[in-house]
Formats: structure tokens, sequence, C-alpha cells
């Protein structure tokens, strides 16, 4: 039986990319996109299933992981990398963009997260993967992105959490902490940034590929930083 895995956000940059790998460590992936993702996504039909699924709906995100698991019985991965940024100062920044942020970066994350974690602990393993960010991580890295910062720094938490909760049951949270990805976006937005020292999107879907792996099966790592040379 192949493993299964989950990927939310799986017409971005680096959703493809972890699409792409687990597919070719011989994973079955669901991919979530949002309706009308117009995004060009190539992967072979027999291994990928694209789902079109609100991930701000609590109800639909379980729904979708309900579905998941009738159809295929358990799920061996999962990688949420749906998120969104913001700049802004404490100035500038009201309660509703803390809120628009939180339920971006958080609400994504914690309404899949959720179900897949109580499958996870019911077969006794299992791999989840959020996306962290370094103004998150420690607050020096967030001036100027208050919003967002705080947002993120939830999915640290969110881990720390549900870690603690899993202790014995070989099921394992981390949050995944790139510097800036190399995307055409980033390209566009930043043309005079050296894209050598970004990180690419196909290393870290190797990366995470790899903490999924049987050679990394005794690794309790809760923060995974991939810098480059950033």
């Amino acid at each position: 039986m192949a493993k299964i895995a989950i990927v939310t956000g799986s017409s971005g940059n680096l959703g493809q990319e972890v699409v792409k790998k687990f597919i070719a460590g011989g994973y079955n992936v669901i991919g979530t996109v949002i309706p009308n993702d117009p995004a060009p996504m190539d992967f072979p039909a027999d291994r990928f299933e694209k789902s079109v699924v609100d991930l701000m709906s609590e109800e639909d995100s379980q729904k979708f992981v309900a579905a998941v698991i009738s159809k295929y019985g358990s799920v061996n991965a999962a990688v949420l990398t749906v998120g969104g940024f913001a700049m802004g100062k404490i100035a500038g920044t009201s309660t509703a963009d803390i809120y628009k942020q939180y339920k971006l970066n958080f609400e994504t994350a914690y309404n899949v997260a959720r179900p897949v974690f109580a499958q996870m602990m019911k077969q006794k393993s299992g791999r989840i993967f959020l996306i962290g960010s370094r103004p998150g991580m420690d607050a020096k890295n967030g001036k100027g992105m208050v919003a967002y910062g705080l947002a993120k720094s939830l999915i640290f938490r969110l881990a720390e959490l549900m870690n603690d909760e899993a202790k014995g049951h070989n099921v394992v949270t981390s949050v995944v902490v790139p510097s800036t990805i190399d995307t055409p976006q980033n390209r566009k937005s930043m043309p005079e940034a050296d894209f050598s020292n970004w990180v690419k999107a196909e290393e870290i879907a190797d990366i995470i590929h790899y903490y999924c792996s049987d050679a990394a099966g005794s690794l309790r790592e809760p923060v995974i930083k991939v810098y480059g040379n950033s």
C-alpha cells in the first residue's frame, strides 16, 4: 500500500515541489486548492488527487480530512503550506488586520492539523509539517510585520502543544522555518537581492520528505530551519 500525504496549498510554489517530491517517493498525494485556482498543475492522475477546500472553514476542512481517511484508511504525512504575508507596524495594525493574518496563517493550518492529528494518534504514527517564519519564531525579526509575526508565532505554540500531547505515539509535528524562498514572485518584488542566497522550494521539499523517511524515524525535531545562505 502506498503511503498517503496531504498537502495544503498544493498549487503554490512550495506546495507543488512538495507534491512532486512525495509522489517521487512513492506516496499518493491529496492536495488542496482554492476554488477556480488558476495555477497549472501536472501530476500523474493515479498518484495525485486535487480537492477544492475552504481551509478557513472548520467544517469544510474536517469533511475533507474525513473523506481522505474514509477513502485511504490513514494519513502518513501532512504538509500544510497555506499562508500569507502582510507588512505593518503597531500604529498601522488594527485588530482586523491581526484577525485576517490569524485566519490566513493559523486557522488554515489548525483546521486541517487538528483532525489529521487525531487520526495519527489513533494509528500511532504520522508526521505533520507546519510552515513557520523568522518573525513568528522571534519578535526581533518581526519589526514592521506585527499581524504576520503574531499569527505565525501561534504555529510554534501549536507544534509544542501537539508534540507534548503525542509523546509515546510516534506522531511528530515540526515547524519548517524557511528564509526567503526563491520564487518568481519574490524575485520580482526584490530584484536587487542576491538570489543565490535564497533557499529553493525543492530544497525545502527534500528536507520535509527526508523527515518522513525511515532513516529519520527517530528524529524529534520541532523546528527545522531552512535558511540557505541567508
